[in-house]
């Protein structure tokens, strides 16, 4: 196979975006990240997408999206795996490039999730859990993350004050992203003090409902420097796994396997070992959820992901960096754009083009993109190419 890279990435800003449509959203983005790569047409495209149909009525988007970005008549698909979508369109795109089939690939993502109520919009959300098992019996994703910080907190001794630190961490963070749906900070005691959502977790734990996309585009690692001008960032490692969607059907409600299973694939790919990892950006829909993936990620033993937050480990300047953008907790969480977003901010991060966020040391990066409470993960490994 031939190595792959990334040479163009674009972004809307994410939030309440009255104004755009689905398909404006995603060719916002896709032009941004044509231009960036200096390309004016494409071989392919892969999309991914939760719920258009559930949140906009539009299925058949990967033709729609062609269609309005004016790349038609290429391939277009959209790419489902619940929120891990985003992740997993960019691994599809990866293997087309990689087996030599197309040599200019764009990997979108895009989610519309603020034109329906939030009733509908939570129960687009749910139809990602167990419908017989769970949805069924009432029980919401802020739900089944509850159960699983309770599991953590009775296991392991994490402090309800760890997972509030997460929210802390990543607003000071995302307060330096302009593409951020919430550039706020805010403090232990806010986080603690608002709404209840599901015990333990209160509304600031939660990710919000939120509109955008970003893309980005990958051709091979041969012709990378000359078409990116020096700014190129070589795929080290893609990897995919699953899990149960029930939690009730887990060994263990405080390990995500499927993510275990795919950083242990992408570090065997890569050639490489946590410790040879710089920073991440991680899949933290809820504040528990950070936690526990840096466990599963090898970053922290299992068991330590709240000591880790409460240490300063994960911290901007901490000595393994987490969610440098935001986060899906402030930067938002527009399902199907978020796996593509993470690699965005991966690769500014290893450009050196991140601003007052950037990193000190920023040569290597993990993204790792989750669906539903854990039944999908994908995880790549960047590299920047020299």
């Amino acid at each position: 196979m031939r190595d792959v890279a990334i040479i163009g990435i674009g972004m809307t800003d994410f939030g309440e975006l009255w104004h755009d449509s689905l398909r404006d959203l995603f060719v916002k983005a896709a032009l941004a990240a044509m231009d960036d790569a200096g390309i004016a047409h494409l071989d392919s495209m892969y999309v991914g997408c939760m719920t258009p149909g559930l949140f906009t009525g539009q299925e058949h988007i990967g033709s729609l999206l062609a269609d309005y970005l004016g790349q038609a008549p290429v391939p277009a698909t959209r790419v489902e795996s619940a929120c891990a979508s985003g992740g997993l369109a960019l691994r599809c795109g990866f293997f087309e490039v990689a087996s030599g089939a197309s040599d200019l690939v764009l990997c979108g993502g895009v989610e519309k999730m603020t034109d329906v109520s939030g009733g509908r919009a939570t129960y687009a959300l749910a139809t990602a859990a167990d419908q017989d098992y769970e949805s069924f019996h009432g029980v919401t994703f802020p739900g089944l993350y509850a159960m699983i910080a309770s599991a953590h907190m009775a296991k392991y001794g994490t402090k309800r004050e760890d997972l509030a630190r997460v929210a802390v961490k990543n607003h000071a963070n995302g307060l330096l992203n302009p593409h951020a749906q919430y550039r706020m900070p805010v403090t232990v005691e806010q986080v603690l003090s608002s709404v209840k959502v599901a015990d333990p977790l209160n509304i600031l734990d939660c990710s919000p409902i939120t509109d955008g996309a970003a893309a980005v585009i990958l051709c091979p690692a041969d012709k990378a420097k000359k078409l990116a001008k020096g700014r190129a960032v070589k795929i080290l490692a893609s990897a995919h796994a699953t899990d149960t969607i029930a939690l009730h059907q887990r060994e263990d409600l405080t390990w995500l396997k499927s993510t275990a299973v795919a950083a242990e694939k992408a570090y065997k790919m890569a050639g490489l070992k946590p410790a040879d990892v710089d920073f991440a950006e991680v899949h933290d829909c809820f504040t528990i959820a950070e936690i526990c993936v840096t466990e599963a990620l090898g970053v922290v033993k299992r068991g330590k992901g709240g000591e880790a937050v409460r240490s300063g480990y994960t911290a901007r300047d901490g000595k393994f960096p987490v969610n440098p953008s935001g986060g899906l907790k402030s930067k938002g969480h527009p399902v199907g754009a978020t796996g593509i977003a993470q690699v965005h901010e991966v690769v500014t991060q290893l450009r050196g083009e991140a601003g007052k966020r950037q990193l000190k040391k920023a040569r290597r990066g993990l993204t790792q993109n989750m669906g539903g409470s854990g039944g999908s993960a994908v995880v790549h490994i960047l590299e920047v190419m020299r």
